[in-house]
């Protein structure tokens, strides 16, 4: 892995914001909206909506508009609020910790409990454990997160009170409460996660498992234990370092069902907010922190890839 390979794939990355940074600009210049009408009301007289829009720029061409927003955010500003009139970029940033908290804990739980049981299902192929761990999967893949969300919330907060029903306490305030409060949405997310991964990690690790290469490794004596560890587990587990990837765009903008039941105020929730009242400066914040989140995991993952495989070169 050259430092010439690692500076393409940053501005690789650059590139794609650049271009998400366009789109999330059009779509929001063509959605009917007027700032100026969202700030004073639609009893705002003509004048008064035609001050804001010559203060607030709306009056300007649309590339001398976007290179405005551009020029802020490359600065670190992100823009004002239409709803509350302050600077979107700190509130967007809390929230996406927030997000990214109920992400990484429950693609943790994932892995832990998805590597192992996808691993028992291709060892033991065509029997009782390969047929529940595959029942299992298809129940969590086909079941909608708003359904488990409420089984859950039935099951552990209502029925035996473990666990309190909604809401959020940050971590820094009280640290075993905010733990009680993110179980259940931690939970939830990790059902359908677990039957994703699983299913996969069962199917690459039953294609390595029969390769030539493990079947030499045996001829040599090795132990089963080093054989599955050293030889089978590298390789099936590349593939999943690309769905875990993947699943950080869909923890971020597709658990906002999840969000909204559980009322944690995670970035899908506030990108929600700000679409419902037309706030088009948050909506543009939320979108592009998102996509930066999304094309830093995927750089990562190809990292990830370099380590688990060294015959991975990059020219």
């Amino acid at each position: 892995m050259s430092a010439r390979w690692l500076l393409r794939r940053l501005l690789l990355v650059f590139y794609t914001l650049l271009v998400v940074s366009i789109l999330v600009f059009a779509i929001t210049q063509v959605l009917p909206a007027d700032a100026a009408v969202t700030l004073l009301g639609e009893n705002a007289s003509v004048e008064a909506l035609a001050a804001v829009r010559s203060r607030l720029g709306l009056n300007d061409p649309v590339w001398l508009q976007f290179w405005h927003w551009i020029a802020g955010v490359a600065q670190g500003n992100l823009g004002v609020s239409m709803r509350t009139g302050q600077p979107v970029g700190p509130t967007m940033l809390i929230a996406l910790s927030r997000s990214l908290l109920l992400a990484v804990c429950s693609i943790g739980l994932m892995l832990v409990v998805a590597v192992p049981l996808g691993v028992l299902a291709a060892l033991r192929r065509g029997k009782a454990a390969d047929l529940g761990v595959g029942l299992v999967s298809y129940l969590g893949v086909s079941v909608p997160e708003f359904v488990t969300a409420t089984v859950v919330l039935v099951v552990l907060a209502d029925r035996l009170q473990w666990l309190p029903a909604t809401g959020y306490v940050p971590l820094t305030e009280n640290f075993w409460d905010g733990v009680r409060h993110l179980v259940a949405p931690v939970l939830t997310v990790s059902i359908v996660l677990v039957a994703h991964v699983s299913r996969m990690v069962r199917s690459e690790t039953a294609d390595v498992l029969s390769s030539d290469y493990v079947a030499a490794a045996r001829l040599k004596g090795l132990s089963g234990r080093v054989v599955l560890l050293r030889h089978v587990l590298r390789n099936a587990l590349l593939p999943v370092v690309t769905v875990v990837a993947l699943d950080v765009g869909y923890l971020l903008g597709g658990i906002i069902v999840v969000e909204e039941i559980f009322a944690i105020p995670g970035i899908g929730r506030q990108l929600l907010v700000a679409i419902e009242n037309r706030d088009l400066p948050a909506m543009q914040a939320g979108a592009l922190i998102m996509a930066a989140t999304y094309a830093f995991a995927n750089f990562l993952a190809d990292l990830a890839y370099a380590f688990l495989d060294r015959r991975i070169r990059y020219e």
